[in-house]
């Protein structure tokens, strides 16, 4: 039977090794203390060890190998290259704490690049979004969005202040096309500031327009540092070699 005592002790060593994982203090790859360095580190027993090492095992922060150790799992982030992907679902899927900050919000006539990258008309008006997510306390990913007032006018009425605006276009917004563009590129001066990476460190792209019936919805860049994305996708033999 467990105690209080050993129940708070459990979730206190649990919470302070979590930290060390999510925080990068200890990187994918760290090979953690075995049970008896953990014991006598917090004072517990080995069989409280175990169960924290056990559940983070479960949870797929660390991997548990034979006559080895433990150690920090690799992060397998995947996105379907051909669906329209919540970045919070994403983030969770790794078993991580997500968040979400809003940077930038403007309400502005359409530059010929966004009439090019929308297919908007002269004086069409946009909502100009700048975003970055969270896993834990590093930047995720970069979000940068043109929302169509013309085809989505409600936009121009919410802040997304705590909302993320791929989720809330997700669930109001039925699209009936998207295109994908993904590409490598090297951070910018704001990529590299929003992702705490260094600048021209290699980085992930993820481009997509999508439509509805009644016109275009929204064109949005996902920049991902380079080492913390992969692209997944499953496909079936067809008729073509």
């Amino acid at each position: 039977m467990t105690t209080g005592k050993e129940a708070t002790l459990h979730s206190r060593i649990l919470s302070d090794i979590e930290r060390r994982i999510v925080s990068g203090q200890w990187p994918p790859g760290y090979r953690l203390p075995f049970e008896v360095d953990l014991a006598a580190h917090y004072g517990c027993s080995r069989m409280t060890a175990n169960k924290v090492l056990t559940h983070l095992a479960r949870t797929g922060l660390i991997e548990r190998r034979k006559k080895s150790g433990s150690f920090v799992a690799q992060p397998v982030t995947q996105a379907a290259v051909l669906e329209i992907h919540d970045i919070e679902a994403e983030v969770r899927s790794l078993k991580l704490p997500y968040s979400y900050k809003l940077v930038k919000r403007s309400k502005r006539t359409a530059k010929p690049a966004d009439r090019t990258h929308m297919e908007l008309p002269d004086g069409a008006s946009v909502l100009d979004l700048v975003c970055i997510h969270h896993a834990g306390e590093r930047p995720f990913c970069l979000e940068r969005r043109l929302i169509s007032l013309s085809t989505v006018p409600e936009a121009a009425d919410e802040d997304f202040s705590t909302t993320a605006p791929g989720s809330w276009l997700i669930s109001r917004v039925p699209w009936s096309a998207a295109e994908h563009r993904i590409y490598a590129l090297a951070a910018g001066a704001e990529a590299a500031e929003a992702l705490a990476i260094p600048r021209t460190a290699p980085c992930l792209a993820v481009e997509r327009r999508t439509w509805s019936s009644t016109g275009p919805v929204t064109f949005v860049r996902f920049t991902y540092p380079g080492d913390r994305h992969a692209l997944v996708a499953r496909f079936t033999p067809g008729g073509e070699t």
